[in-house]
């Protein structure tokens, strides 16, 4: 993979890091401020949900993470193409069905790197 291939997967991975702390542990206490439109009593009910939510979040982290750890040539770029995939289903389908910007954050840099381990 190129450098700039792997350094685009270990941002995705640390977007994912950080979204996954956001809705597993800072819910609640920051989420209002970044989440405006949504009442303020919803916020606890819905914990669960997006702490499950972080919890995949997390298993795309740690797939991207697991790429660029593999030694391997040939499974490296597949198992990133695999999770990179993954990422951007999920933005697709979260701009679609929640919000377009998660679009451009989590999709459109999902295939950009995508498109960058198959062109090297």
């Amino acid at each position: 993979m190129s450098v700039l291939a792997l350094v685009l997967v270990a941002a995705i991975a640390c977007l994912h890091l950080y979204i996954c702390w956001f809705e597993m542990f800072a819910w609640e206490s920051r989420g209002p401020r970044i989440f405006r439109s949504f009442p303020k009593d919803l916020f606890a009910p819905t914990r669960t949900m997006a702490a499950n939510q972080g919890l995949y979040n997390a298993f795309l982290a740690a797939g991207l993470i697991w790429s660029l750890l593999i030694s391997d040539p040939v499974w490296a770029p597949r198992i990133a193409l695999f999770f990179l995939a993954c990422v951007a289903v999920a933005g697709i389908y979260g701009a679609a069905t929640a919000s377009r910007r998660i679009l451009y954050v989590q999709a459109v840099p999902a295939i950009v790197a995508g498109v960058l381990i198959l062109l090297t």
